[in-house]
């Protein structure tokens, strides 16, 4: 058995976040490691756990997550099931958003908030500093450099290695730059949905890696004998690994994050990492929305 077979993530490729910090491309999102509505504990904990270890074994080095991901659920699965971490694992967490019930998410970035889920998040996930500290959303009611001059300073502080952004227009970005150093944004993207295509070449044009969250939606184009399903049967491959390998070609910044809270289901989309799409495959697919 090969290393690819048995590590497929190190297919995916590798990038540097703020040029330092190199993870392979293909991660892991865990937001779906917690209960209906991104709510209380998963039915299965002994399986969200399995999931997160069998990822690394994967060869996966990259794994976002957030304190409102449960709240707080997920980052302590991770560090359940993982502490204390390989030397060449990157955990991600973001911060900005608060739970009052199922489903529902309010932005609140007043710097005293950032703060405080920022040392619950240290200590959740059991780290003294957190590589990639994301605001989940910009809160409209506060002042942009007052969100991220915190996080500014608690980079300084030694709390954060690097900062990212979540959901923001190509204006917002190069508005967040002009505040902090930004490495990485994480905006909607995948191959049914790409309303981000500007914020993409921005991101592609500056070395600023793109998480494409909900990477794997692939809307009509899996209809039986549309061009998903077509592809998909001729290479024998699932809608869903076609649509990370596109991405993984689309471009070099982007780093997809499929999640899941099953074992097989991780099989499958990390094996994604092992199919080249063809140029007429990739195009075929491209030219579908």
């Amino acid at each position: 058995m090969s290393a690819t077979t048995t590590r497929p993530a190190d297919a995916s490729g590798t990038f540097a976040l703020g040029g330092d910090l190199p993870v392979n491309r293909l991660g892991f999102g865990a937001m779906r490691l917690t209960g209906p509505g991104i709510w209380g504990d998963p039915a299965d904990p002994a399986e969200a756990v399995r999931v997160l270890r069998r990822a690394v074994e994967l060869g996966i080095t990259f794994i976002d997550t957030a304190d409102s991901y449960g709240p707080f659920v997920s980052e302590q699965l991770i560090r359940q099931a993982l502490h204390p971490y390989a030397d060449d694992l990157v955990i991600a967490t973001k911060g900005g958003l608060t739970r009052s019930g199922p489903d529902a998410w309010s932005p609140v970035g007043r710097p005293e908030y950032l703060r405080q889920q920022t040392e619950l998040s240290l200590r959740h996930l059991g780290v003294e500093r957190i590589d990639l500290y994301q605001l989940h959303r910009i809160d409209p009611q506060v002042p942009l450099a007052d969100q991220l001059g915190e996080l500014v300073l608690l980079q300084q502080e030694g709390k954060i290695r690097h900062i990212g952004l979540s959901e923001v227009s190509v204006e917002e970005l190069v508005e967040a730059r002009a505040i902090a150093e930004i490495v990485s944004v994480q905006n909607l993207y995948n191959l049914a949905n790409r309303r981000s295509e500007a914020v993409l070449a921005y991101a592609e044009a500056e070395n600023i890696a793109f998480i494409p969250w909900y990477p794997v939606a692939t809307g009509d184009l899996a209809r039986p004998g549309g061009p998903l399903d077509t592809i998909a049967k001729d290479r024998g491959a699932s809608p869903a690994q076609l649509a990370l390998a596109w991405l993984l070609r689309r471009s070099p910044v982007l780093l997809p994050i499929p999640g899941t809270s099953r074992v097989a289901h991780l099989e499958e989309n990390t094996a994604a990492a092992l199919l080249t799409l063809t140029d007429e495959e990739f195009q075929a697919l491209a030219d579908a929305v």
